[in-house]
């Protein structure tokens, strides 16, 4: 038991170290770009970690960090506090919005909407549920780049209670889109921009993870989502064999 609980605390302690490393790395990046470290959001997601490691993390002082599953985010967030900024990452079924939204009140942002058939009606539940939420776009899996004037300008207009903030976009897995997705997801928001009248300092861009947030930051990103590198290879439990 004794010697489990210094390996939980070695790990911890690791995760600390490596945000450090990767604030020091999004500082370089920015200023290679021009800008401010300041100017770039840390999002750590902590996708299947224990509360208590994002716990550290929490305490070394970062506050922003985010999760890809509802039912992972609901019962993380009462265990943590109530001054974390949490983003919710992915496709978010329109079903579910309600109980997100009752159990994650400081709930700060939802990064994604999904296919055709659901973002109509889970932009309809937020906005009857929540007031002032920010939403992204992805442009890759989301919605197609084509279609990112028309919703937008749905959320500007007809959502009265959501804020759009911004694009978002995931990539392929293993990052062979990169540079060519942040380049397609900047001049969207050029479109958007153009289109609705819309400074495009107002038009943030959610845009790389582990292994390309120093390259999607010099390419304008403003909000990048780091998981693996902060916390290490997630850990998801063995199927049973039959």
């Amino acid at each position: 038991m004794v010697m489990a609980g210094l390996a939980a605390q070695a790990v911890e302690g690791a995760a600390v170290t490596a945000l450090r490393s990767v604030l020091h790395r999004v500082r370089q990046a920015a200023e290679r770009s021009g800008r401010r470290a300041d100017d770039v959001r840390v999002v750590a997601v902590g996708k299947t970690k224990p509360s208590s490691l994002i716990r550290q993390v929490y305490d070394a002082g970062h506050r922003c960090f985010g999760e890809n599953y509802v039912q992972e985010i609901i019962d993380k967030a009462p265990q943590l506090p109530e001054d974390i900024e949490w983003h919710f990452i992915g496709h978010l079924q329109s079903n579910k919005v309600k109980s997100l939204l009752a159990a994650v009140p400081n709930l700060a942002m939802v990064e994604g909407v999904d296919n055709e058939k659901d973002k109509k009606e889970s932009l309809r539940r937020l906005t009857i549920e929540i007031i002032r939420t920010c939403m992204w776009l992805s442009a890759k899996s989301g919605i197609e780049p084509s279609g990112c004037v028309e919703l937008v300008k749905h959320v500007k207009l007809e959502c009265r209670n959501l804020e759009f903030s911004g694009l978002m976009t995931i990539g392929m897995p293993d990052y062979t889109s990169t540079p060519e997705n942040f380049r397609m997801l900047s001049s969207c928001r050029s479109e958007i921009c153009r289109a609705l009248g819309m400074e495009e300092h107002k038009c943030e861009l959610s845009m790389g993870m582990s292994g390309d947030y120093e390259q999607a930051i010099e390419l304008g990103s403003t909000n990048v989502r780091i998981g693996s590198t902060i916390f290490g290879p997630r850990e998801y439990p063995k199927k049973q064999a039959n």
